[in-house]
């Protein structure tokens, strides 16, 4: 079969698209032929084994994929090794049906991408009816959802995103919008919020947006990070500072999901269940050949895509 395999760490350019052995699965494994394959901005860091985990080498990236089991089902699937392939082997217990009604691509964009924009705003932000969400990088497979979920449970929801996806973001039913390249970022933040402070922040840039996203979080205010897409540390956060702001700054990484049905199965099932009755519409982005899976990260890391990206294993 064929697959992406990474020998020495960097960018794009060091997957190579290779032959490998078909995987044989073992006790409590599934064997999928795989139809299509997420590609998550984590993946991106992984292949430079800037993860939040140690990455080996050689190193077969990816972690979620949609395809048929043997016995002909329909799933979606967390990888136990090397998502960027035309087979894929998984742990049982992270194989989820499919339902009718819900494609592949909006499948794979429920499950690390779905879950998170989930957690981000229920278990780590507690989200409440009226409170305001800023959602940067609203524009990227998380945040299409986030804005989508916000709305539902009832938020004043402000996406911060490039001048180029503002009517995107705003289609999906934000309530205003900031410019990502704003200079007065915290300015223009709160303006947004009829000059208040904000209630609760998703944030997964770094940098100066973080530091400027703490700047005008709201006593009682949550600030949850998963993610660093600009490769830049924030200031360090002084205790005190939180102290005297009554503020809450906490961090998300759906790994810590995946030995529990309740925090993964469960919502993934939930979101499938949004996106049949129309409720929920995962944004679909462009659609990569395996074999051009560089171009993918290329795409992403330039932020020139919107929605979930895929791959094609057949191409």
């Amino acid at each position: 079969m064929k697959a992406i395999k990474v020998s020495k760490f960097g960018g794009p350019e060091v997957m190579e698209y290779v032959d490998v052995p078909d995987p044989i699965p073992g006790e409590n494994e599934e064997l999928i032929e795989v139809t299509s394959i997420g590609v998550n901005y984590a993946d991106t860091h992984q292949i430079e084994n800037a993860y939040l985990s140690e990455q080996a080498l050689p190193l077969f990236p990816g972690l979620e994929v949609v395809g048929r089991t043997k016995d002909g089902r329909r799933v979606l699937a967390s990888v136990i090794a090397g998502a960027y392939a035309q087979k894929a082997l998984a742990n049982k217990a992270y194989v989820i049906d499919v339902p009718d009604g819900v494609s592949d691509e909006q499948a794979l964009a429920t499950f690390v991408q779905g879950a998170t924009a989930w957690h981000i705003l229920k278990t780590m932000g507690h989200l409440k009816t009226g409170e305001s969400v800023v959602i940067h990088a609203a524009a990227g497979g998380v945040g299409c959802l986030a804005i989508q979920l916000a709305k539902m449970w009832g938020a004043h929801v402000i996406a911060v995103s490039s001048a180029g996806k503002k009517d995107l973001v705003m289609s999906l039913g934000a309530d205003a919008w900031v410019d990502a390249a704003s200079e007065n970022l915290k300015v223009d933040l709160r303006a947004a919020n009829n000059g208040a402070l904000i209630d609760i922040v998703l944030e997964m840039v770094g940098g100066k947006t973080f530091d400027d996203s703490l700047a005008v979080l709201a006593p009682f205010g949550r600030l949850v990070t998963f993610g660093t897409a600009s490769r830049k540390a924030a200031t360090p956060i002084a205790p005190g500072s939180l102290v005297g702001g009554t503020k809450t700054v906490s961090g998300f990484w759906l790994a810590h999901c995946f030995n529990s049905k309740e925090l993964l199965n469960d919502v993934i099932v939930e979101l499938f269940a949004l996106i049949q009755s129309g409720a929920l519409k995962p944004v679909i982005g462009p659609v990569f050949a395996l074999s051009k899976a560089d171009d993918a990260h290329r795409a992403i890391v330039a932020r020139q895509t919107t929605g979930k990206v895929t791959l094609n294993p057949a191409l």
